[in-house]
């Protein structure tokens, strides 16, 4: 099975935002997938629509349960 399958078989969201991470250096992250492939590290919600607005998902609504899957926490919470 390919991660691609996998990846749809668990999120259903073009979108994945998930827990915040810690690292010393440059302080709490989320990981941001975009369909399916790791994009970056979201440092806060401005990176999250940045990332979209590069895969062209410029009009996406970072709030739409349907288009985005924030794990840990929703959109405010970034500690």
């Amino acid at each position: 099975m390919s991660d691609e399958l996998s990846f749809d078989a668990e999120h259903h969201a073009h979108v994945v935002v998930h827990p915040v991470q810690a690292d010393a250096t440059a302080g709490p992250y989320r990981r941001v997938d975009i369909l399916g492939e790791h994009v970056g590290k979201a440092y806060e919600l401005a990176d999250v629509a940045e990332f979209c607005r590069r895969a062209g998902l410029d009009e996406l609504d970072l709030d739409a349960e349907h288009m985005v899957q924030w794990i840990g926490g929703s959109s405010d919470v970034w500690e």
